[in-house]
């Protein structure tokens, strides 16, 4: 089996440097970039497992790529960062990231974080394996982040918004905890993770047409968590 592929974007040689020799160890491949004209450039020619994403970059605002990357690839998206504030983290999330670690961090939070990502996007939610759902007119092909509508229009989603979508989809008509959501989709349990989940499941809604104040697909039932109404079939 091909090895996962690691592109490490950061301006910092000595970071990407101590990145790469510890994803290396870890049995990943990397690729390393200082400017994002760069990465950009070598997208096109491979899609990489994972990006590791710097935001403070020389070249081109890190939010508006992250941004750029959650919808026109399927890569699993961590953002690594000098910015600790807990409004950088949440609009790291809402601009589409999977994961956000703060500068300083140890190299093995990475290599652990980057295997729990991939163990996330790669394996199933639940039982079903299947790359195809059809639910209320919507069609979701998981292998290339597309939403279909009944009328055809093709609707991209991220890699974080289809690990929510999945669960939901896999799931139909029970309720969903939040604790059962912080277990399947990983993340610190608190009130960060409640933000992200808020922010993935908000994207979710409008990207399926649903009413924000009354929603028919994805419910929230407050105090518990979201219970998803649609009928599912998997192929």
């Amino acid at each position: 089996m091909t090895q996962p592929l690691v592109a490490i974007l950061d301006d910092e040689p000595e970071i990407r440097q101590m990145l790469s020799e510890a994803l290396t160890e870890a049995g990943f491949r990397t690729i390393c970039f200082a400017r994002a004209t760069e990465f950009e450039a070598a997208l096109k020619r491979q899609s990489p497992d994972v990006c590791l994403v710097d935001l403070g970059l020389p070249d081109r605002d890190g939010l508006v790529l992250v941004h750029r990357l959650a919808l026109e690839s399927g890569a699993t998206i961590i953002i690594i960062s000098g910015r600790s504030q807990v409004q950088d983290r949440v609009m790291g999330l809402e601009f589409g990231a999977d994961d956000y670690i703060i500068k300083p961090f140890d190299p093995a939070e990475i290599v652990a974080r980057v295997r729990a990502r991939l163990r996330k996007s790669r394996g199933p939610v639940g039982e079903r394996g299947g790359q195809i759902a059809r639910f209320n007119g919507w069609t979701a092909l998981f292998d290339s982040y597309t939403l279909i509508s009944a009328t055809g229009e093709e609707i991209p989603f991220s890699n974080a918004e289809g690990q929510a979508l999945r669960m939901f989809l896999e799931s139909p008509r029970r309720l969903i905890t939040r604790a059962q959501m912080q277990e399947q989709l990983g993340g610190a349990a608190g009130e960060s993770f409640d933000r992200a989940m808020d922010v993935r499941i908000s994207r979710l809604r409008t990207k399926l047409g649903e009413d924000p104040k009354n929603p028919s697909l994805i419910k929230t039932i407050y105090g518990a968590g979201y219970i998803f109404l649609g009928e599912v079939g998997w192929e």
